[in-house]
C-alpha cells in the first residue's frame, strides 16, 4: 500500500501533469498568451490546432478536472481512517487502484515529456499491478459465487427420482383389494 508520501507524490505528478495541460498557449500570430481554459471554453479558437480536435480537447479538460476533484477527495480523509473502516479484501483494492492511477499518471506524464512510455519500466509496473488485480478479482468472484448444499441438493434428487414399487409391497396392495 502507498504511503502518505506516495499520495504526495501522486498529487504532484497530477499537478505536473494538470499544470502542463493548462499551462498558458501562445499564439504564434499575436504574441499573446491565453489560458487554456479561455481556449477550452470557446472564447477565441485559435486555428494553430485542427478545429476536429477541440471536442477531445476540451474532453480532456473535463477529465483532469475530475480526477482532480477525486484525488482532493481521497486525501482529504487519512489513509489510517480509510483502512480502519474496509475489510482486508477492500483495503487490497483501494491499493491496487492507488498504485495503478499513480502508475498511470506517471504514463501520462512521461507522454507529456516526449518520452515513449511503452519503452519505460512503467510499463512492466502497470502490467503488475493489472495481474493483481485480476487475481483480487478471482477472489471476489469466487466469493460471489453461490454455495452448494450437498445434503439438500442429494435430498432433492433422490425425491424428485422415480422409484419403482416392489413386488412384495403390490402383492399386499392387492390382497387388500380382493378382501374387500
Amino acid at each position: 500500500m502507498p504511503s502518505p508520501s506516495v499520495s504526495t507524490s501522486a498529487a504532484s505528478v497530477l499537478e505536473g501533469v494538470c499544470g502542463r495541460a493548462r499551462s498558458t498557449y501562445r499564439t504564434p500570430e499575436e504574441g499573446e498568451e491565453q489560458s487554456w481554459s479561455a481556449i477550452m471554453a470557446g472564447e477565441e479558437i485559435n486555428e494553430d490546432y485542427p478545429v476536429e480536435i477541440h471536442e477531445y480537447l476540451s474532453a480532456f479538460e473535463n477529465s483532469i478536472g475530475a480526477v482532480d476533484e477525486m484525488l482532493k477527495t481521497m486525501m482529504s480523509v487519512s489513509r489510517n481512517e480509510l483502512l480502519q473502516k474496509l475489510d482486508p479484501l477492500e483495503q487490497a483494492k483501494v491499493d491496487l487502484v492507488s498504485a495503478y492511477t499513480l502508475n498511470s499518471m506517471f504514463w501520462v506524464y512521461l507522454a507529456t515529456q516526449g518520452v515513449n512510455p511503452k519503452e519505460h519500466p512503467v510499463k512492466q509496473e502497470l502490467e503488475r499491478i493489472r495481474v493483481y488485480m485480476n487475481r483480487v478479482k478471482e477472489i471476489t468472484d469466487k466469493k460471489k459465487a453461490g454455495k452448494l448444499d450437498r445434503g439438500a441438493a442429494s435430498r432433492f434428487v433422490k425425491n424428485a427420482l422415480w422409484e419403482p414399487k416392489s413386488k412384495n409391497a403390490s402383492k399386499v396392495a392387492n390382497k387388500g383389494k380382493s378382501k374387500s
